[in-house]
């Protein structure tokens, strides 16, 4: 192969894998007003999503309503017979070589990400007669181009490059992405190398942040020129509380509502202090008396969490209430169980093994059912899954870049789950980043829309200066153990769509601007392996710049005693005579001075330049990460940039 024309780099393939009726609301659209309306509900964009293929006739992808694609499409449909594509799903492809045949979803992935990103309007969408409402996409009138390049335990990076080189050649706006896997460096990430082709015209690239929190560094999709999209909770619950004894309740989450409340019954753990309550087989609650009675289960063992309520009830248990894990803390999901059931946090599982130890009297407990309940004011949270940074591919690079909704979603889905739903207007509800991906997907097919000439770092721009770092309850953004999150787990912040289309100023990159970047970290051929061309780093043009350097939205700095100085070039897009003010969060240890302190635009597209100093303070510990903010202010805007500084010697 080094011997063929045009061969760059060669290395052997590698396994990848995947990573709403309310979550609209939530994040300020409504329906005929504000922000939806005025982005033109994505019409006119494209958004290509690569992932598990598509189920063509549910209604989410029904075109009522729907223009024709844009003149500039170029896809294809290779679906056939009664299945077909229309005005909404304009093209549907398959490039899973283990795979072959009509690019249809067999794994119910690809159907809800697709759905979540611009599923048309439908109503009474429901899991389990829960979260009852009108199902959309974030961008209803944006057309879906689909690349199935792989299924559950089939997901090759070779086909997965083969479905982005074809979206990028079909006229794709934004590619979505809800796939990923373990930390490399760029010139070995084939999503990375895809993206940059992609960039490089114009198309928008949003990917997963990853599921492995909330372990430090364990992102996927690192590279600067992706978005990459951590994961949230909505303020919606399918509410489960567990009443113990006479005065304490634990609300918690449970697809399965029975109506009314259960009553109250004895209440005995499931297990002992030695091997724990897993409940994950019969033999484990044989010592135990659960007939009748409430057990209190432990998340984890061999088998999942429904399982886990089958195995209580085939021994005899009138209900279950099931202790999330120490590391998922506070944050629960809704499950279907098969018994009444709630799954509450860490923190009320203990107080309830602890009332169950140390009762003088026969425990007690019943569990209440009080259905969908919108409001939580924690809302929103990081879920404990949702990956974490520092980078591990390029350290300079702030990752992830914002947070969106990836918990408890509900969208299409190929096949009924229940029995509350017709046999077409199918949903289910799930979570991961890959939920979250195509929320940020849609956001961007909003602001195409609204602005159809911005490059793809003016939209990533937009998105991330305009996030917000307060919950519903005005106060900071919370993690899985309910302390305040920081900017390794929400990155810029939490999306906001009604500001992302009226960002002020926005930080613009260009492709040139990307391989300098990557001069600075790799070697002219392995910058080769990403850019598809030769660069000569060491020439006038692409000589390397420090990460930090790059006109990101974010700094990610490592600091010593030597101080550094670093610039940010920002266009105005907003009024043309306008005047922002700097404010500058403080960074614990780190002086952060920026000049100058205020910048005056009297055009639109107008560029302006400051410098950022960034100088270590006196008997400060070495090692440690601590963070601030850079934001300017206008009487309309505040265009808000997160700092992380790493102290070291």
């Amino acid at each position: 192969m080094e011997k063929k024309r045009g061969f760059l780099y060669a290395r052997p393939q590698r396994k990848y894998g995947f990573h709403t009726t309310h979550s609209p609301n939530f994040l300020g659209l409504h329906q005929f007003v504000g922000s939806w309306p005025g982005s033109n509900y994505g019409e006119g964009v494209i958004i290509g999503m690569i992932d598990s293929g598509i189920t063509p006739a549910h209604p989410s992808f029904d075109d009522e309503g729907m223009p024709p694609p844009p003149a500039k499409w170029k896809g294809k449909c290779e679906l056939n017979g009664t299945l077909s594509c229309n005005n909404k799903l304009i093209g549907a492809r398959n490039f899973a070589s283990e795979l072959p045949g009509p690019p249809v979803d067999d794994f119910g992935h690809g159907t809800h990400t697709a759905s979540t990103s611009a599923g048309n309007f439908v109503s009474g969408a429901n899991v389990f007669g829960q979260a009852n409402g009108t199902a959309s996409g974030i961008a209803p009138l944006a057309h879906l181009a689909i690349y199935k390049v792989g299924s559950l335990g089939s997901l090759l990076e070779s086909d997965i490059l083969a479905g982005m080189d074809a979206a990028i050649e079909d006229g794709v706006d934004v590619i979505s992405l809800s796939i990923g896997g373990p930390s490399t460096p760029f010139y070995e990430d084939s999503i990375a190398i895809g993206a940059f082709s992609a960039i490089e015209k114009g198309i928008f690239v949003s990917c997963s942040a990853g599921n492995g929190g909330p372990d430090d560094s364990s992102l996927s999709n690192e590279a600067p020129w992706i978005l990459t999209v951590g994961a949230s909770t909505i303020d919606r619950k399918i509410k489960a509380t567990a009443f113990v004894g006479y005065k304490e309740a634990y609300d918690g989450e449970s697809l399965y509502q029975p109506k009314g409340s259960s009553k109250l019954l004895p209440l005995v753990y499931g297990g002992n202090d030695t091997i724990g309550a897993w409940c994950d087989d019969s033999g484990f609650l044989a010592d135990v008396d659960v007939k009748g009675k409430v057990v209190l289960c432990e998340m984890g063992g061999d088998i999942g969490p429904v399982e886990q309520g089958q195995v209580v009830k085939d021994a005899g248990g009138a209900a279950m209430i099931l202790m999330n894990d120490e590391i998922d803390g506070y944050f629960t999901i809704p499950l279907p169980h098969v018994l009444p059931a709630t799954l509450v946090s860490h923190d009320a599982g203990v107080k309830i093994k602890a009332y169950i130890n140390s009762s003088s009297t026969t425990p007690i407990a019943a569990i209440s059912f009080g259905g969908t309940v919108i409001g939580d004011k924690n809302a929103p949270t990081v879920t404990s899954f949702s990956s974490r940074g520092p980078n591990s591919a390029s350290p300079g690079i702030l990752k992830p870049d914002i947070i969106g909704p990836g918990a408890s979603i509900l969208a299409a889905w190929p096949l009924s789950i229940d029995n509350y739903t017709n046999e077409k207007a199918t949903f289910n509800m799930i979570s991961g980043t890959s939920m979250s991906c195509p929320h940020l997907s849609g956001v961007a097919a909003l602001i195409k829309s609204a602005h159809p000439d911005w490059s793809p770092a003016m939209i990533k721009s937009a998105i991330m200066t305009s996030s917000t770092q307060i919950n519903l309850g005005n106060n900071p953004i919370l993690d899985e153990q309910h302390l305040p999150a920081d900017v390794f787990a929400i990155g810029a912040g939490h999306v906001n769509p009604p500001m992302a289309l009226d960002p002020g100023l926005v930080y613009d990159i260009s492709t040139d601007d990307y391989i300098l970047y990557l001069c600075f970290l790799y070697t002219e051929q392995q910058v080769a392996t990403i850019v598809h061309k030769k660069i000569n780093c060491n020439g006038p043009k692409y000589t390397g710049v420090p990460e930090a350097q790059l006109n990101y939205p974010s700094f990610s700095v490592v600091l010593g005693y030597t101080g550094y100085i670093y610039s940010r070039t920002v266009t105005n897009v907003g009024e043309a005579e306008s005047t922002y003010y700097a404010r500058v969060e403080s960074v614990p240890g780190v002086n952060v001075t920026v000049e100058p302190t205020v910048l005056s635009f009297t055009e639109v597209k107008q560029q302006s330049t400051y410098k950022v100093y960034f100088s270590r303070q006196e008997f400060t510990t070495n090692g440690s990460y601590v963070q601030g903010s850079i934001a300017w202010i206008s009487t309309k805007h505040v265009v808000r940039i997160p700092i992380s500084v790493k102290l070291v010697l």
